[in-house]
């Protein structure tokens, strides 16, 4: 009994205090928020490789940390529309790898090291998100609205890990996924998922943001956090290891501490680029679709 209370113990002081370093990052932005990005996207890509080295494959860490660097300082900078061509120059730099190393010339080292850059280039998405929107002014202080939208999802990802957790030992009896992730609930799911909507839709009255979209970005986040956790479980489990690493006490490795983020921030950000900062509509969508449905049939 000691020995599980230290390690709670453990697991609520490192929790609070990567919290707060989020949490404050987030709120100054800039600088500050691409130290703690670089910092998390570095470490956690060299977990990432280690957890792969298990399983027997090399993804080639040099080319995944260049990329991966690469990734965020463009995101910081605003230059999104650089993204996809960083992201072909590291597939290229991938294969180039692969054929005049002269080790295991085998497809799965490819593989491996360009899946290493595309986990790293999600997170990148903090930053773009960061940047959205236009200029908002509060208490004299001016900042981009784009930091309601940021800290909108850091909540409902918070409330969803919450609630799921205490749900899933309150209520759990239904296994959620037996072989990827046999500790989590099906009944966990459901209320980490029902609390973080309705944390969801209280903070976007607080931000002036429509019931409609507070409820679908909400869902987009909540559900989209609990796959990115079970497909980061996904990796550890076929690799065989428990945890990503050991730098974070109680909660295992950077990439175990930000699984939640790893969909839900991408998807939420071109949900709130094209649906609320645009103003496109799903009508918008239908009429796009049946345009290419006519081209081609004709």
């Amino acid at each position: 009994m000691a020995v599980l209370d230290s390690i709670a113990k453990n697991r609520i002081v490192t929790g609070f205090i990567i919290g707060a370093l989020v949490f404050s990052s987030i709120l100054l932005g800039g600088k500050w928020l691409l130290v703690i990005l670089l910092i998390f996207i570095i470490t956690a890509s060299k977990e990432y490789a280690e957890i792969l080295r298990n399983k027997g494959f090399l993804p080639f860490s040099k080319v995944i940390f260049i990329i991966s660097v690469a990734m965020v300082l463009i995101s910081a900078a605003g230059y999104d529309d650089l993204l996809p061509f960083v992201l072909l120059l590291g597939t290229i730099g991938s294969f180039l790898a692969v054929l005049f190393r002269g080790r295991q010339p085998y497809i799965a080292n490819v593989a491996t090291t360009i899946l290493g850059f595309l986990i790293a280039w999600m997170p990148c998405h903090v930053c773009l998100i960061r940047q959205m929107g236009s200029d908002v002014s509060l208490f004299g202080i001016t900042f981009k609205q784009g930091l309601y939208f940021l800290l909108f999802i850091f909540f409902v990802i918070l409330f969803t890990d919450i609630a799921a957790y205490y749900f899933g030992v309150k209520f759990g009896k239904h296994q959620l996924s037996p072989v990827i992730s046999p500790k989590k609930t099906i009944e966990g799911a459901i209320g980490g998922s029902v609390s973080a909507i309705i944390a969801g839709l209280i903070i976007g009255k607080l931000i002036s943001l429509s019931l409609y979209h507070s409820f679908v970005l909400s869902v987009i986040v909540t559900v989209m956090a609990q796959l990115g956790d079970l497909s980061e479980s996904l990796i550890k489990r076929d690799a065989g290891v428990k945890d990503s690493g050991h730098s974070l006490p109680g909660h295992g490795g950077f990439l175990d501490r930000a699984d939640s983020y790893l969909f839900s921030v991408p998807i939420a950000y071109y949900y709130i680029k094209y649906f609320i900062v645009t103003g496109l509509t799903f009508s918008m969508i239908g009429d796009l679709l049946k345009k290419v449905l006519y081209v081609i049939c004709s």
